[in-house]
């Protein structure tokens, strides 16, 4: 596991290389439970209040079918094809998260947080591919019975922030983003173009 970070996520605004690097999303995916998000269930949905922890959810949370701690460890994969922008533990609470940039065909850029993870699996300035593992459902180190906290935000930088507010800021609803970016007919699970291409190159000694 990664060890906390000491730095203001506010400050983390991609440079220009960076965004040049992002790759086109054609496509989304659900981040766990397979393709078409069968296998896992949202436990607690965007904007849904919670008192305990003092406002609106920002994000889905996002379980295994069996509930409780039964998918810890499970993969969450990237949901399009992206750059990876933040990678790491940015407090106890969020454990260890991943944020992926995507960019639409239209030129717009949006990022996919995920939260609460056992392991990371990839690194700052890694490209992913739609349906890549980035990481493994955790508990943020057993403050929670696992799940994957996963936001998605219309921005162009990294600012972690709160997961729960009365200002909805640059969240936009997860489940329903992802279906309307979906881009492809139900029954296809064709893979990403990127990894489809990666998978064609003879494995380098």
């Amino acid at each position: 596991m990664v060890a906390e970070d000491r730095l203001d996520h506010r400050l983390l605004m991609p440079c220009a290389w960076q965004r040049a690097r992002i790759p086109t999303a054609l496509r989304f995916d659900p981040p766990m439970g397979g393709e078409h998000g069968a296998l896992a269930y949202n436990a607690q949905r965007f904007l849904e209040m919670n008192e305990k922890r003092g406002g609106p959810h920002l994000g889905d949370d996002l379980n295994g079918i069996g509930g409780g701690d039964s998918d810890f460890g499970d993969p969450v994969c990237s949901v399009a094809d992206g750059l990876v922008l933040y990678a790491g533990v940015p407090s106890p609470g969020w454990g260890g998260t991943v944020v992926v940039a995507h960019r639409l065909a239209e030129g717009r850029t949006l990022h996919s947080m995920h939260a609460h993870l056992d392991r990371i699996e990839a690194g700052v300035g890694d490209l992913v591919a739609r349906g890549q593992v980035i990481g493994t459902v955790g508990s943020a180190r057993g403050l929670y019975l696992a799940h994957l906290h996963f936001e998605m935000r219309d921005s162009d930088q990294v600012d972690i922030g709160p997961g729960y507010s009365f200002h909805p800021m640059n969240r936009l609803d997860p489940t329903v983003t992802i279906a309307a970016l979906r881009g492809a007919a139900e029954s296809d699970l064709s893979p990403s173009p990127m990894a489809a291409v990666r998978a064609s190159r003879p494995e380098t000694r």
